[in-house]
């Protein structure tokens, strides 16, 4: 029976399911992201215009959009609004996390449900999963599948997926569908997606539909496939991708590090990096000692400019 791993790891938690040894869906939720299902207090920024898109503000100084409104609330007013779709850092950070008004108390969003997992541990069982592989999916973009290959490409209006590959037409629209549909979930992907296989018949059109919707769990809708080869996915947005999250590529990689360094294991180690990982470590002591911790023992840094962002490691200090 498949079952959710959930690790508390430093500056993040991570959840994954595993199904038949493959990663089927993951979530990285970042802390000090306020997480979908949240309920919150807040006061009303601005009333927006036509009683449509108007703004919340919560204690913290954190800026939610209302996009119904919030009926009966004066600007300056308190109100509880709960969160519907987090903040989605990248090409756009001026958008607000989107909320609606809520009656009841503040809270938590829900918990998340599975078997947690402790870091470090004799066993890394999110990495047994494949969770590495997971990351380099999220940070290229380019995800393998038998006879081809995906490459994702986020934009601000939609999410784009390319399918190419070295299998006739047909085959490799209908083998391209599916691994896009796999990638969509395992990546935590929502909002508006493209995917573009290679132009085939009729048949081979219908196969890749079927192939999106045998693949991919509702809710989402979607169109044909086109005779261009291309078809439109409309799925609940949430949170951020682990595509978009990868874009944040210091923090990505930084988090990262942090995990590989806590199962490589106990006693004082200095984590060696690129510049601007090292750089978001130095402002972040509090995951340093939590690291340390850990561990066991001191942790420092050291910058090597030659390694690539992703190539950071931990060597005994």
């Amino acid at each position: 029976m498949p079952e959710w791993l959930i690790e508390r790891g430093i500056g993040e938690t991570r959840a994954a399911l595993a199904e038949g040894g493959e990663l089927v869906e993951a979530r990285i939720l970042v802390c000090g992201v306020v997480r979908v299902g949240s309920i919150i207090a807040a006061r009303l920024a601005d009333c927006g215009t036509s009683g449509r898109n108007a703004i919340a503000r919560d204690e913290q100084g954190r800026e939610y959009l209302l996009p119904r409104g919030a009926p009966g609330v004066s600007e300056g007013g308190s109100l509880h609004v709960e969160v519907k779709r987090e903040a989605i850092a990248g090409a756009e950070p001026w958008k607000r996390p989107l909320a609606r008004t809520a009656d009841g108390p503040a809270r938590g969003a829900p918990p998340l449900d599975g078997r947690e997992v402790t870091v470090p541990a004799a066993r890394d069982d999110l990495g047994a999963a494949g969770w590495d592989d997971l990351l380099n999916q999220a940070r290229t973009g380019a995800v393998q599948f038998t006879g081809g290959e995906l490459r994702i490409s986020p934009t601000p209006a939609m999410t784009l997926i390319d399918v190419d590959g070295h299998l006739p037409a047909g085959e490799l629209a209908v083998a391209g569908a599916a691994a896009a549909a796999k990638a969509v979930r395992r990546l935590d992907i929502g909002g508006s997606i493209g995917i573009d296989v290679p132009t085939a018949g009729r048949a081979a059109r219908q196969g890749a539909a079927a192939a999106i919707d045998e693949y991919l769990p509702q809710p989402f809708e979607r169109t044909a496939v086109n005779g261009f080869g291309f078809v439109q996915i409309v799925r609940p947005r949430l949170r951020a991708s682990l595509i978009e999250l990868a874009n944040d590529r210091a923090a990505f990689e930084a988090r990262a590090l942090l995990r590989r360094a806590a199962f490589d294991g106990p006693g004082a180690k200095r984590l060696v990096a690129h510049p601007a990982v090292v750089a978001v470590l130095e402002c972040r002591a509090d995951w340093i000692e939590a690291l340390s911790s850990q561990v066991g023992g001191r942790v420092g840094l050291r910058v090597d400019a030659g390694l690539p962002m992703s190539g950071g490691y931990a060597e005994k200090a």
